[in-house]
């Protein structure tokens, strides 16, 4: 136990916090760490441009070429991030041996490997459609007047929320399944309505099937890349179908207007839904999926998560695919943010700064919420890395350098 620890928990334990309490909470915050950090969104289909509304950026050297990679560089990366994590995999990432298989022939067997993989390794799994870079992408996927590629999609989601099933039934915990399209246009449009409606027709269709071993989230966003104009399912339209429906509406930090709060969309949604996905990035000006650090909106997330008493109502997946630095080191550096992020939240004295606000004592809760920034909880998530038997602070960079210099510069 590092010198700091004591000194912090005395001085948490003076606002009625309990740190161990907070370690502990902080030991069931599973991240759901993304597969396509690791190579860029690729995946094992072709060796195709992303299209469909999407892009990643940056051409960092030793990115993941095939499963073998992906594999060894996520268990590398976990290896440095203190807790159990779950992994989120995009459908095109599917074990195909070589094989072509269109999206609408995709099955639960070319997902077994992967099944298999996540019990060797203590990882459970996630899941998502693809509806991106792929001869039927287009403009429109699920909304697309063209019955024959509507069809296409629909087959291929709900093939997907299959695979979803069966990866939950093997591991004996519900995949929690995103569905997000691109579908909008790039300029102007007055099929708004026809396009809202068919993809309505296209979601009732795909959840008409009940799951009892998968969760169905649904994402919306502004714009895709090329598609700037109209957005189908956009956060309104995904809000009003999750809440009429039960379905798990996913925040997607990146895919708001720069003067919109994320975390502010909590509470306002758990009033009406069940459970709330997020998908964690940092936006610089639009959905640039820079890697996750602490600033302000992503801190923010997670103090309106804990207070809301939400943690068992929220999913946590990142979402950030930068191809411009170290991949190893994007996936360490986020994921141990999110997690800084949580404990502070964890740590914050909420019940005394509410006692404060009710009573209407503004001065006192400004001085709480200030003075609770210079706590040290740094030493308490280092607490954290040195119980799970993971570098403190900066010396896993370290071991990025060395499987770096071993393994990713050689590929």
């Amino acid at each position: 136990m590092s010198k700091a620890y004591p000194i912090a928990k005395e001085r948490y334990a003076a606002y009625g916090i309990d740190t161990e309490k907070a370690l502990q909470q902080l030991q069931d915050f599973h991240l759901s760490m993304h597969c396509w950090q690791a190579d860029d969104v690729a995946g094992f289909e072709s060796a195709g441009d992303l299209t469909g509304g999407i892009q990643a950026t940056g051409n960092y050297p030793g990115k993941a070429r095939n499963i073998e990679e992906l594999r060894s560089d996520i268990l590398k990366a976990k290896s440095l991030i203190p807790g159990t994590h779950r992994l989120n995999l995009h459908e095109i990432y599917g074990d195909f041996q070589g094989k072509k298989v269109d999206r609408d022939e995709v099955a639960p067997e070319h997902f077994q490997s992967w099944i298999e993989w996540g019990k060797e390794n203590n990882t459970l799994l996630d899941f998502n459609s693809t509806s991106f870079s792929h001869p039927k992408s287009g403009n429109l996927s699920l909304a697309n007047p063209d019955k024959g590629i509507r069809d296409f999609w629909i087959e291929h989601t709900r093939r997907c929320r299959d695979i979803a099933d069966a990866m939950g039934k093997a591991q004996g915990d519900p995949c929690i399944m995103n569905v997000w399209v691109h579908d909008g246009c790039k300029d102007q449009s007055v099929n708004h309505y026809m396009y809202r409606e068919l993809l309505k027709d296209s979601l009732d269709r795909i959840f008409a099937e009940p799951k009892k071993d998968m969760k169905d989230c649904i994402e919306g966003k502004v714009f895709g890349i090329g598609l700037e104009s109209f957005t189908v399912g956009s956060h309104d339209f995904y809000t009003a179908y999750a809440a009429a429906n039960g379905k798990i509406p996913t925040i997607d930090t990146g895919h708001y207007h720069p003067t919109e709060s994320p975390a502010d969309k909590v509470s306002a949604l758990l009033n009406f839904v069940p459970e709330l996905m997020l998908h964690v990035s940092r936006p610089v000006r639009w959905d640039s999926d820079h890697v996750t650090l602490m600033d302000d909106p992503t801190q923010e997330l997670f103090f309106e998560i804990v207070r809301a008493g939400a943690l068992n109502r929220v999913h946590y997946g990142l979402d950030y695919f930068d191809g411009a630095i170290n991949r190893i080191g994007a996936y360490v550096i986020g994921s141990r943010a999110a997690q800084k992020c949580m404990l502070r939240a964890l740590l914050e004295p909420t019940e005394l700064i509410r006692k404060y606000e009710l009573e209407g004592n503004t001065y006192k809760v400004l001085t709480l919420l200030e003075e609770a920034k210079a706590m040290p909880w740094g030493a308490v998530y280092d607490e954290f890395c040195e119980r799970c038997g993971v570098p403190v602070g900066d010396a896993y960079m370290a071991e990025i350098d060395r499987y770096e210099k071993e393994v990713t510069l050689k590929r």
